[in-house]
């Protein structure tokens, strides 16, 4: 694994990036070795460095200031360290060494969002250089590929870390192009309890399929009628939230009575539409089928959320294009952390080099250009802060 050096203006994002993508850093899995290297890299050019645990302590969330950080009205460009695995997928090249494929910089993460974390490390001389008047955080967070769940860690800390920022830039990869919006997310993988029999005796068990059965059936007619008599947002495509069951698992054999059955399903919400509100009438579908007797007993886990994205930061939006020349752009169909920081009173666009479509799939890359393009973004950044 890298070995942490001192942040040097010949230390290009090339290199940096090099250095990060050799992390695997799954999601849910402890990631020492990446926020380990990242906390030790900035800590080596003279930042302080705060760690943010998860509640199990073996993954960390991480943030850094250059310049004043008890002065309001910094900027914080956020990324997330964890990427999604490769299994399944038919790679070209290892997808955790960066290998220059005709000008593609291919590795796992490349673009989501190793990219914009290298830019960010790669900026601290400038930023420090720049004399700041108004201060940059540079966030870290962890598990954002299994639904957000390190953000709102270090969101919580950030009134005892820094003073209140004027924005927050998320650096998913959008070409540069400043994104105002975005749905959110709620998902829950929904548990019954049976009573296993043979089948050759039906009623002495409980099937726990069927409750489950029911419960997708419910899940079918609550997104017809989101459909129907929901509320529209033409920002979107398409232009209403969604409600889709993904994932049924039940039985061992066929002539056993399943005694447990489980089913996960996923709302994707426009801006102003109330996920609990939506989702409430499943979990009392739920209940409903143990108050039945067609279930024992059942438990619902949230396995995602994080809040829609509402196009409410126009200003930063139009300041980020006047320094990309991209257009601003109304709306995406993935969810980003921004959701997470605009809920916490921080105006938030997403802004970040590469492109979504090479998101999540083999070979995926960034280019030598689209870096630059960001670390020009960041000096304009800096010249903006030191005013």
């Amino acid at each position: 694994m890298p070995t942490p050096e001192p942040i040097k203006s010949t230390r290009t994002p090339e290199v940096i990036l090099a250095d990060l993508v050799a992390f695997p850093g799954l999601p849910g899995q402890p990631n020492g070795p990446i926020a380990g290297w990242i906390a030790d890299t900035l800590q080596a050019a003279g930042l302080t460095v705060h760690r943010v645990p998860m509640p199990d302590g073996d993954r960390l969330n991480l943030l850094a200031s250059i310049g004043p950080a008890d002065q309001p009205g910094g900027m914080i460009l956020s990324g997330h360290m964890d990427v999604v695995p490769v299994e399944g997928q038919a790679w070209t090249t290892d997808p955790f060494r960066l290998t220059n494929v005709d000008g593609r910089l291919q590795a796992r993460g490349a673009t989501d969002m190793k990219g914009f974390l290298a830019c960010m490390i790669a900026a601290v001389p400038m930023f420090q250089a720049a004399g700041l008047k108004r201060p940059v955080h540079l966030a870290f967070s962890c598990d954002e590929e299994i639904g957000c769940r390190g953000a709102p860690y270090l969101i919580a800390q950030l009134p005892r870390l820094c003073a209140p920022a004027a924005g927050c830039i998320v650096g998913e990869p959008s070409g540069l192009q400043p994104v105002l919006s975005h749905k959110g997310k709620v998902a829950y993988e929904v548990a019954f309890e049976g009573r296993s029999a043979h089948s050759s005796e039906p009623a002495r068990g409980v099937n726990a399929l069927y409750a489950a059965a029911s419960l997708a059936r419910a899940v079918e007619e609550q997104a017809g009628a989101i459909v129907t008599g929901g509320r529209r947002d033409p920002r979107f495509s398409p232009d209403y939230s969604t409600l889709v069951a993904g994932v049924l698992r039940a039985g061992s054999a066929v002539n056993i009575i399943p005694d447990r059955a489980t089913l996960a399903f996923e709302l994707r919400t426009i801006p102003g539409d109330d996920a609990d509100a939506m989702l409430a009438p499943l979990l009392a579908c739920a209940a409903a089928e143990v108050e039945a007797g067609r279930a024992v007993s059942w438990h619902a886990t949230e396995i995602a959320r994080y809040p829609a994205l509402p196009p409410d930061a126009q200003a930063l939006a139009d300041k980020l294009s006047s320094w990309t020349g991209q257009t601003p752009r109304q709306s995406v169909s993935y969810g980003t952390e921004a959701g997470l920081f605009h809920a916490a009173g921080i105006p938030s666009i997403v802004c970040g080099p590469g492109d979504i479509a090479r998101a999540h799939r083999p070979d995926e890359y960034i280019t030598a250009d689209e870096l630059a393009g960001c670390m020009s973004l960041f000096a304009k950044l800096a010249r903006e802060l030191s005013q």
